[in-house]
């Protein structure tokens, strides 16, 4: 583990969730390792040691912190392609996760799945970078804990883009009906990939999920103790044997679909990398080759917008989970100083660490 936690109290079945029970420097302990791990990929993929894309979970941090808070032994989890966050709060070694996506022989799944396909047989854990993947995981380690383990559940973790997945839709259904302790925490950044999720989701995923008679909760994705109350309601619950539930979070997306996301180069830079964009794409739809001169400026004008819609979006620090956490604990600020610097400290160590051995697969 990168820096010791405070174990998280296991409470007994049949005692009160207690909202006034956690510590905002708790949770930001959380999210600032969570946090400093994400930078640490960051960087090694801009040194080139990391390949392909990276889907960094950035932005998701208090999500992340707030429900795995209440993760006890014997709880199933599955997560999306934004995994590290919440695999690095479940204490998966973060050396074997980081040989993972250098390639390694000795990584946690020995090179071979990156840092979408992790897999953490002594966590309960599992990611996937298939779209909605994680609800029918989750339903069936809900299934086992039902039957083998009672008063464990099974966690999903999934965007509000792979909630148009009919896996995820049937996962719900089986889920309510056969009364499963399964929980389904939506990530809701208003994206999927480079779209607007609002343009291709019929009707409101609150009531959808209220339509399949999953219990539903939501809260603020950036107020870590928000999301910690709303998660402890929904795991008390699952836990007691209320069935399913739903969990509804808007967050942000603060690195963009995937690092160097044009989207978001065009938002944080909109004179230099924004000017450059559009020029290149008009001068693409005045070309003479390619589509008829009508569809080229349809796509134009569809550009335009998207570029517009990204302007509007969330990718400043007020925006930014773990720096409102911070300004929360101003009264702190000395702890708060030696937390980070510790973390960071031990983080580097991680990095190098994982860079010192190990053959590429």
């Amino acid at each position: 583990m990168i820096f010791p936690l405070k174990a998280v109290s296991i409470r007994p079945v049949g005692e009160a969730f207690n909202e006034r029970a956690m510590d905002l420097f708790e949770l930001y302990k959380k999210m600032y390792k969570a946090r400093a791990f994400e930078l640490a990929q960051a960087e090694l993929w801009r040194q080139g040691l990391i390949s392909g894309e990276l889907h960094l979970g950035t932005g998701e941090e208090a999500i992340a912190a707030g429900v795995v808070a209440h993760v006890r032994k014997g709880d199933g989890v599955a997560v999306d392609h934004r995994a590290t966050p919440v695999f690095s709060l479940l204490g998966v070694d973060p050396v074997l996760m980081l040989k993972e996506m250098l390639g390694r022989e000795d990584g946690l799944c020995r090179g071979r799945g990156g840092h979408m396909h992790l897999f953490s047989a002594e966590n309960l854990a599992a990611s996937s970078g298939i779209v909605g993947a994680a609800p029918p995981l989750a339903a069936g380690f809900a299934l086992a804990a039902k039957r083998l383990r009672p008063g464990s559940v099974g966690i999903a973790f999934f965007g509000e883009g792979a909630a148009n997945q009919g896996m995820v839709m049937e996962a719900w259904n089986l889920a309510v009906a056969w009364s499963l302790p399964a929980i389904f925490i939506c990530k809701d950044n208003g994206w999927s990939i480079t779209t607007r999720s609002s343009s291709m989701t019929g009707g409101d995923l609150t009531r959808r999920a209220e339509g399949f008679g999953l219990s539903v909760l939501e809260a603020d994705g950036l107020d870590v103790l928000a999301v910690w109350k709303a998660a402890g309601r929904a795991f008390e619950a699952a836990r007691r044997g209320k069935g399913a539930q739903f969990l509804r979070f808007v967050c942000s997306r603060l690195d963009g679909h995937f690092l160097g996301d044009p989207l978001v180069r065009v938002a944080r830079h909109p004179v230099t990398e924004g000017a450059e964009t559009i020029r290149k794409s008009v001068s693409a739809s005045l070309s003479r080759q390619g589509g008829v001169i009508g569809e080229r400026a349809a796509g134009l004008i569809h550009m335009m917008k998207t570029l517009k819609e990204a302007r509007k979006d969330r990718y400043g620090s007020k925006d930014d989970p773990v720096a409102r956490a911070r300004a929360e604990l101003k009264k702190r600020e000395d702890e708060v100083i030696r937390l980070e610097e510790e973390i960071d400290r031990l983080t580097s160590e991680a990095v190098e660490q994982a860079l010192a051995s190990g053959e590429t697969v």
